[in-house]
């Protein structure tokens, strides 16, 4: 919208602009992320799988929506917060492909609505064979059941709840006892690599349907590694990871673990829609309109992520290596059929570590505690003296 103006050679105004994007079909738009994602994995630039096969990236995340009636009543506002003094929160749940970045699939959801009770929802643009990641909020019996039982392999950090001992012939929880594992041991692999029969909960969660619960088998058998990484200036963190790749000979515990560390590209991910794209805060007043702005930005991200793939197979690194502001402010300069130039290729910092903290201040504004209708009351007429 801000370079519209400038692109067109046209003196386009703003409300014109909003008007034409209101008359675009959403499923038209939704189309065109699948298509653009379709794309980028059958393009030969592309990088490859992880052993042969396609690897997925879950997490979730949110945005604000403007303060409007409509979006509070479909997006909800956090509890406690009085109205007017904040913003409606659109939660999304994410699909990105592990080694491109690109957006396979951006769903929205309310406040409050729990990620795993929707993360079926991206399992039909799965396939056979494909591996999905994700962290310890969407490990569990039943979403693990969920993948295995189309055919994907899943690969998640064990919630904290499950209790994991890897020692061979240890004693299995029975009923009234606490502080012992509820899976079956069934056989070690190697050290802090066993195979255990994860047993179905006896009581289903909320957000599912008793039926397609009682439909689940009642155990599903889990690789339960453990490791161990050292960290530069911090304590060495320990990992339990639950997986349903058992094949210890096709799937070593060395590459499932440097499979889960790309998980935090999610993380990155997020971090440059939010950031470059402006999706931390969407602009549009309308349920509708929230939706295809969120759509559009995602489309846009993964036009950004085929110019670094592109970029990346030239230069002879990862796409993850290549600027991504660099390459948005190449394709906003860049004319039509114009050859993709070198672009800017930062530094590997595997160690690197930074707080989360700014030196400066952007502004010197007070935050808004009062409705802004109470706040303008109090301001008082200014004089100008001649």
């Amino acid at each position: 919208m801000t370079h519209l103006r400038h692109r067109a050679k046209d003196p386009v105004k703003a409300a014109t602009y909003c008007k034409a994007r209101m008359r675009l079909p959403l499923a038209a738009l939704q189309d065109l992320l699948r298509h653009s994602s379709a794309a980028m994995r059958r393009h030969r630039k592309t990088p490859g799988t992880w052993l042969g096969l396609r690897a997925f990236l879950t997490e979730g995340s949110s945005t604000l929506t403007p303060d409007t009636p409509a979006l509070r009543k479909e997006f909800g506002q956090p509890e406690g917060q009085k109205p007017g003094r904040g913003f409606p929160i659109c939660t999304l749940l994410g699909l990105f492909d592990a080694f491109t970045g690109r957006v396979v699939e951006a769903l929205r959801l309310e406040l409050y609505t729990h990620e795993p009770s929707k993360v079926g929802k991206p399992h039909p643009l799965l396939g056979p064979g494909d591996v999905l990641v994700g962290d310890r909020g969407f490990c569990s019996y039943v979403h693990l059941t969920m993948l295995h039982l189309r055919g994907i392999f899943g690969l998640f950090r064990m919630h904290p709840q499950p209790i994991v001992d890897c020692r061979p012939h240890r004693k299995m929880h029975k009923k009234g006892q606490k502080g012992k594992p509820r899976s079956k041991f069934i056989k070690r692999l190697d050290q802090h690599d066993p195979i255990v029969e994860w047993r179905k909960p006896g009581r289903k969660p909320k957000w599912m349907e008793q039926e397609p619960y009682d439909a689940l088998p009642a155990s599903l058998r889990v690789r339960a590694l453990r490791f161990r990484l050292p960290r530069q200036g911090q304590r060495t963190l320990g990992v339990t990871l639950a997986t349903t790749l058992l094949d210890p000979v096709l799937y070593s515990q060395a590459q499932i673990a440097a499979l889960f560390k790309v998980r935090w590209q999610v993380e990155t991910h997020f971090g440059e829609l939010k950031t470059t794209p402006r999706m931390r805060q969407v602009k549009s007043h309308t349920v509708e309109g929230v939706r295809k702005e969120l759509a559009i930005d995602a489309r846009v991200y993964n036009r950004v992520h085929a110019a670094r793939v592109e970029a990346a197979a030239r230069q002879q690194t990862t796409p993850d290596r290549i600027s991504f502001i660099d390459a948005v402010r190449w394709l906003l300069s860049a004319e039509p059929g114009e050859t993709l130039a070198e672009r800017i290729i930062h530094p590997p910092r595997p160690d690197r570590h930074e707080p989360r903290v700014v030196k400066h201040r952007r502004d010197s504004y007070q935050l808004m505690t009062r409705p802004r209708s109470e706040l303008r009351k109090e301001l008082k007429p200014q004089t100008i003296e001649n």
